[in-house]
């Protein structure tokens, strides 16, 4: 691998197309012999929720995964990475977040998207509320000890 490899991180209201970015990857970058990837979407909970508002905090969020998305180009020597979360009223069935980690060996590509997914979900800066189908609007979503759990078996 030569030079250093510069992550494509992106914070976006609009939708993601995950096969233009994949393309984008696999055209543009040698030596490649895996691509991971993740595509988050929103839950309808069981019919229950028709959609989640999420918000971020400008310039911070794009620093946050940034720093997650190097941590994790150099941990796992990948050969790139994107990483793209949208804010916004996102209905159900919609995507929410993409990763996409790209490494010479399929371990490496497999750990990487889920090294930076697990440090998004607790290290970035976005919040998220739910709208219910019944028109209500919840509260806030808490932070769970399960997506702590996860990010600390990286430590």
């Amino acid at each position: 691998m030569t030079g250093k490899v510069e992550p494509r991180i992106c914070v976006q209201r609009d939708d993601f197309d995950l096969q233009a970015e994949v393309d984008r990857i696999s055209i543009g970058t040698s030596g490649i012999g895996a691509i991971v990837t993740f595509s988050g979407l929103c839950r309808d909970e069981g019919g229950r929720l028709a959609a989640l508002e999420l918000e971020h905090y400008p310039g911070m969020a794009e620093t946050a995964m940034s720093r997650i998305a190097s941590l994790a180009i150099e941990r796992f020597g990948l050969l790139d990475l994107t990483a793209i979360h949208r804010y916004g009223k996102i209905a159900a069935r919609e995507n929410i977040v993409l990763v996409i980690a790209a490494a010479p060996h399929r371990q490496a590509a497999f750990d990487g998207a889920n090294f930076v997914m697990d440090y998004l979900k607790t290290a970035a800066p976005f919040w998220k509320k739910e709208h219910g189908n019944d028109g209500s609007k919840g509260e806030w979503v808490a932070a769970r000890d399960a997506d702590d759990a996860a990010r600390d078996k990286w430590k």
